[in-house]
């Protein structure tokens, strides 16, 4: 969970962008990168492979404001989207604070989103976590392609119960990507104000 660093006197939280291959999770972080202040970022690392756009991850800290006198910075995280890569993974939810899975809207896709959504939720349960108890959001990525699965196929799919807070986006564009950054980035400054 959260680290806190009491010689600098900030608190880091990990957010992790989680989905299938190619669903636009690096696109989301480099959207919010390019549009974030300069003196409000540090420096993004991405990692791409010939089979894969992000290896092992973009890092992203966010400074957003402070708590008992903390700073709040945010390390945002993306996936690889193939299983190939599930070790990677694993690996990089560990510590995590809040998780936004980034689901591919177009129809030929909802097998992989589904994929997805469960090995996030076994990774997570492999590592003590239970992905109905960490702040959590959904984003319905690629809403700006014309073969895309309607909002209501997306929910009954993905967020059947309609519990989670969710998103409809196009990460090229940056619609709907503060949204959802936003969203998970206030559970996430709710869990630590209750003081977990």
């Amino acid at each position: 969970m959260s680290f806190i660093n009491y010689s600098s006197r900030e608190i880091n939280c990990k957010i992790v962008y989680y989905g299938p291959g190619l669903c636009g999770k690096t696109t989301n972080l480099q959207y919010i990168y390019n549009r974030t202040s300069p003196t409000a970022k540090g420096k993004m690392i991405s990692l791409a492979t010939e089979t894969e756009r992000t290896l092992f991850f973009d890092f992203l800290p966010l400074s957003l404001g402070e708590i008992r006198g903390f700073k709040t910075r945010f390390h945002l995280y993306t996936v690889p989207g193939q299983v190939f890569y599930d070790a990677s993974r694993k690996l990089i939810l560990k510590g995590v604070d809040g998780v936004v899975f980034v689901a591919d809207s177009q129809i030929e896709r909802m097998e992989a989103n589904l994929e997805s959504l469960e090995n996030l939720r076994y990774n997570l349960q492999e590592q003590g976590y239970d992905l109905d108890k960490i702040p959590y959001v959904i984003q319905y990525n690629k809403r700006d392609l014309p073969n895309v699965a309607s909002v209501e196929e997306l929910k009954s799919l993905l967020n059947p119960s309609d519990v989670v807070p969710d998103f409809e986006a196009s990460a090229p564009n940056g619609m709907g990507v503060f949204d959802t950054l936003k969203a998970v980035a206030k559970l996430v400054l709710t869990e630590l104000k209750r003081g977990r």
